[in-house]
């Protein structure tokens, strides 16, 4: 509970500090000198009596413990909440604000101001790592949008043109994600969108308490299981009548010689020319031996 209170406290300091359009009492009568920072993407206005930087296409200006940031040199000006300065802003060393505040006394000119010590501990939680980078990746310098310096005195444009001649004139397109995403939105008029809502690690004992909720909770009851239709039975295909074997032929037998049958006798009643014939030269050998 505790802690979903401490995020709310902290989202409403960062909309009550949201950007907003103010009169910081800078007016150039020119276009200012600006020279690159050794080894920081970032320019500085070395002949001003001011804490005025360039960065990603736009100016920042750090005065009475305020940033703030436009895309003309003399403004108008947007308030910036300590969430919204991109880190290489931050990282500057304190020998380049031409007009430290008294809180800067003591720091090392050679090293960043320590931002952290004087935003506190949840400023630095939400931007942690913000001094610490390697040189070699940082990103390349952004041109300076020269074209502004025929525009002074009586020839500073009015709000209502500014947009139309910075888009015609200076091409480039912010590379910082923090400048696209929040900055230049708001200096354009357009809302910038909320931050995001971290959400709060629960305590041991909120974390307790939903586990005995859990185990108190009925199990839900699992929907009765639905036998399995059965099968409807399929016919086994009938097989095929088994086709029948003829039987095996019989060996042959040895065909034996039909025996002759004995002439058939004629019947009784017919005489047999044959016989006949035989009786006849039977009684004619008779007759001759007779003689």
């Amino acid at each position: 509970m505790r802690m979903r209170l401490l995020m709310l406290l902290m989202l409403l300091g960062v909309a009550t500090t949201a950007p907003a359009q103010v009169s910081i009492g800078i007016s150039f009568s020119l276009f200012p000198e600006l020279v690159l920072v050794p080894n920081y993407p970032v320019y500085y206005a070395p002949r001003q009596n001011v804490n005025y930087f360039f960065y990603d296409g736009m100016y920042w200006v750090y005065q009475n413990d305020e940033w703030y940031s436009s895309d003309w040199y003399n403004g108008p000006w947007w308030r910036m909440a300590p969430e919204y300065v991109p880190v290489y802003v931050l990282r500057v060393p304190v020998r380049y604000y031409r007009s430290p505040p008294p809180y800067f006394r003591g720091w090392g000119r050679d090293a960043p101001p320590r931002w952290g010590e004087h935003w506190g501990r949840d400023w630095e939680q939400r931007r942690s790592g913000w001094d610490k980078w390697d040189r070699k990746t940082a990103p390349r310098p952004a041109p300076l949008p020269t074209y502004q310096r025929q525009y002074a005195g009586n020839k500073y444009p009015k709000v209502e043109q500014q947009h139309e001649l910075h888009d015609k004139n200076y091409r480039y397109q912010p590379k910082d994600d923090l400048v696209r995403e929040h900055v230049q939105p708001q200096v354009r008029g357009a809302p910038a969108p909320a931050p995001r809502e971290k959400q709060a690690e629960p305590s041991r004992k909120d974390a307790g308490k939903d586990a005995r909720e859990r185990d108190q909770r009925p199990e839900p009851k699992s929907a009765p299981q639905r036998e399995p239709a059965a099968q409807q039975q399929r016919p086994e295909p009938k097989a095929a009548p088994a086709r029948e074997q003829p039987a095996p032929k019989p060996a042959a037998r040895q065909q034996r010689p039909e025996a002759k049958s004995a002439p058939q006798r004629e019947p009784s009643g017919q005489p047999n020319k044959g016989q006949d014939k035989g009786r006849d030269k039977d009684d004619e050998r008779g007759r001759d031996s007779n003689k």
